[in-house]
């Protein structure tokens, strides 16, 4: 989906914030039986963040939406779109509730679930509205809970995900301008939904009045082939994106993926022809796979930590559940971005360094795996919704 020619959907300020309670891969080793080893040369992953009891997905969405809307000056906003799979109730959406506690009671507020594709899902949403002239400027908001939702003694998907929330001020602007989303490659493929989701909880399981087994509460995943469309359709998503945009591989500045695990994120870099380094923007490593928010997460935290500078021509690609996957390409602005951690005492943000700052340093994962599909059984390797 793009804009008619000489309006634009165009980030103005972006922010993000994790919860407090920080998990490391040892504290995982106590009840499951991994390694902190085994789980970095499957994930890259060495800690997450968690969310403490009576904390929700909302309140992870207002404390980003806040730092977003700080980031770009406080505007008023025309519509709150909030991407989660993780809401804070099955009805109503969680959307409009957030957009009260942020000050905007009144304006349209909705959800957009397509699990870890929800925020480029939610881009092109935005980008449709702004086109249409609906409205002016959107507050948009990818946050979700997986810890929630996941087995903690299933060690294919407990030490994969991780809880955060990022999100960007979008305004109408024109089609040339620094910060101007380009065309959103989108797609889905029902054929396949059954690779990952959780069986239990839906209208098709309370309809039938089948008896709940335990654990179809929890996210359930088919690792092998879920590795493989990923791979796959991320790829061919970023390719298409790329070429409606007129951009070579060689014009990307920074590839930001979602952060499914550290090797699919190479596995498609390399079949794009990203190269390794500061290129690949990461934070897999500190945060997990957090689901809708794991790319505004990234794009907020790389800005804030320098490794993503104005004028970067920078890749988003993305695949999860559904399944769903997409792809947009934008240059990064010149905007203040907002990166909030969750502690004892309160949220502490890191604002944007200053553009003096070196980018040598890129915040990757080291990864020595070997980028193949991981063999029958080595779920966690795959866990990408």
């Amino acid at each position: 989906m793009t804009a008619p020619a000489g309006r634009a959907a165009v980030i103005a300020g972006a922010g993000s914030w994790v919860p407090p309670r920080l998990v490391t891969n040892d504290d995982l080793v106590r009840f499951l039986d991994t390694s902190d080893a085994w789980i970095r040369d499957r994930t890259g992953i060495g800690q997450r963040r968690h969310v403490t009891p009576g904390l929700s997905t909302g309140d992870l969405a207002v404390e980003a939406g806040r730092r977003a809307l700080r980031a770009a000056g406080e505007p008023a906003v025309d519509a709150v779109v909030l991407a989660t799979t993780t809401p804070d109730r099955l009805c109503p959406a969680t959307a409009p509730d957030v957009s009260a506690r942020l000050g905007f009671n009144g304006i349209p507020a909705f959800d957009v679930s397509a699990v870890c594709a929800g925020f480029l899902y939610g881009l092109a949403t935005v980008a449709g509205m702004i086109a249409t002239r609906t409205v002016e400027t959107v507050l948009l908001i990818g946050a979700d809970s997986f810890s929630t939702i996941v087995d903690p003694a299933d060690r294919s998907t407990a030490p994969i995900f991780g809880d955060g929330a990022g999100a960007v001020v979008i305004r109408a602007g024109d089609t040339d301008e620094p910060g101007a989303v380009g065309p959103v490659v989108l797609g889905s493929d029902g054929d396949n939904t059954y690779l990952i989701g959780i069986p239990a909880g839906g209208s098709r399981q309370r309809s039938a009045g089948s008896t709940v087994e335990p654990g179809d509460n929890y996210l359930h995943m088919r690792g092998r082939d879920t590795y493989r469309h990923a791979v796959e359709r991320m790829t061919q998503a970023g390719r298409t994106a790329l070429a409606l945009a007129g951009w070579a591989t060689s014009d990307v500045d920074r590839f930001a993926g979602h952060q499914a695990n550290a090797r699919i994120l190479d596995a498609v870099a390399d079949r794009l022809g990203v190269p390794a380094g500061g290129h690949r923007l990461s934070n897999i490593e500190r945060v997990g796979n957090t689901a809708a928010a794991s790319i505004p997460l990234l794009l907020t935290e790389s800005a804030a930590a320098g490794l993503l500078r104005p004028g970067d021509r920078t890749l988003l690609t993305a695949f999860g559940a559904g399944l769903s996957w997409g792809a947009a390409t934008v240059v990064w602005p010149e905007v203040t971005a907002l990166a909030g951690t969750g502690d004892t005492t309160g949220a502490v943000d890191t604002p944007a360094v200053p553009p003096a700052m070196p980018t040598e340093t890129p915040l990757v994962v080291p990864s020595t795996a070997p980028l193949v599909v991981p063999p029958a059984g080595d779920q966690a390797a795959a866990a990408v919704v």
